[in-house]
């Protein structure tokens, strides 16, 4: 598939029909989450001065049949509480992924 210009390789494991040769587009909606939220954060931190040197930031889902019932977004880094919590809710607020699972957009299918 294209994305922004890039080439991916999109598969599933050999136990799901795959061929194993590209994560799952499971893990791309995980890892589309993760990467929005860590870039929203560092935004965040910038903005407030605060430097984030060890950033992580990791999101695993629960399913629930064909879709995911919870997304869950840990942030890890060495920072204290007290420095991180401040910058979690504007992080929140500025990233595409988050806001749109917070509310669905319509799903349309087309013929092209």
């Amino acid at each position: 598939m294209q994305a922004g210009g890039f080439r991916l390789t999109v598969d599933e494991p050999p136990s799901a029909g795959g061929t194993g040769q590209g994560p799952m587009p499971t893990d791309l909606l995980l890892a589309s989450l993760a990467s929005c939220y860590a870039l929203a954060l560092a935004w965040a931190a910038r903005r407030r001065g605060v430097d984030l040197p060890d950033l992580t930031v990791e999101a695993t889902g629960t399913y629930a049949g064909q879709r995911f019932r919870e997304l869950a977004i840990t942030v890890h880094t060495s920072l204290p509480a007290d420095v991180v919590t401040p910058l979690l809710e504007p992080a929140r607020r500025v990233c595409y992924v988050s806001n749109t699972f917070a509310q669905a957009p319509e799903l349309v299918v087309r013929l092209g």
